[in-house]
């Protein structure tokens, strides 16, 4: 039943207004013939408004002619009258449909890259590596594996720790933890020199471990 609806309203349909003593006997003719009136409204017994395709309405005619009704056009509406009625304004129109599909399409292409969390890696590196990867302005985001880029990068990269691409709309926006410097390994068991920067008198040696070769000398006044 809506699907017919759907379809009488994008084929057209008028609002109709019947009256007459046999009411009962038009609507039951109308079933009997598969014409289909929706939105019926009765006022009363004699009196009663409808909607019906423009395909039903000559059938229609034959049916209040029978019937003894008489039936009037209150409105029309539907896809045809609508664009009938604004037929000098086609430009503007096929102008709107051309706009829509164009957004649409547009829509479907990555137009910007940000990329965020960098601070030693300079953004023109991690760009020309996504161009490398298929990933650039212009760029169909069917065509875009993030998951396989991500790999690829980082495994050309080791100043890279994490790394994660989210698409957003027409934006693609790249997060980026970079590695920190791994600090020197002292290995404790080498022999080292402790030098001090200013000049200063040892008063004390405390050795943890090992045995010691230097005594603590003592000044005078």
């Amino acid at each position: 039943m809506i699907f017919r609806i759907l379809l009488k309203y994008i084929l057209g349909y008028v609002n109709i207004s019947v009256e007459g003593y046999y009411i009962e006997r038009f609507i039951n003719t109308c079933i009997s013939k598969g014409i289909l009136l929706w939105n019926v409204k009765r006022e009363k017994s004699t009196y009663m408004h409808a909607n019906v395709g423009i395909g039903d309405y000559k059938k229609l005619k034959q049916v209040a002619k029978k019937t003894k009704c008489k039936m009037k056009i209150e409105g029309k509406k539907g896809a045809p009258f609508l664009m009938n009625r604004y037929r000098k304004r086609k430009i503007f129109f096929i102008f709107l449909i051309l706009i829509v599909i164009s957004l649409y399409g547009t829509s479907k292409f990555v137009w910007n890259i940000e990329v965020e969390g960098i601070d030693k890696i300079s953004k023109e590196e991690i760009i020309a590596n996504l161009a490398e990867c298929g990933l650039d302005v212009g760029t169909l985001k069917s065509k875009i594996n993030t998951q396989e880029i991500i790999n690829k990068i980082r495994l050309e990269r080791d100043d890279i720790a994490w790394m994660n691409i989210d698409l957003s709309g027409t934006n693609v926006i790249v997060k980026i933890v970079e590695t920190t410097e791994k600090p020197e390994i002292i290995d404790q068991n080498e022999y080292c020199n402790i030098v001090s920067n200013k000049k200063a008198q040892i008063t004390k040696i405390t050795a943890t471990s090992g045995t010691v070769l230097v005594n603590v000398r003592r000044y005078s006044n």
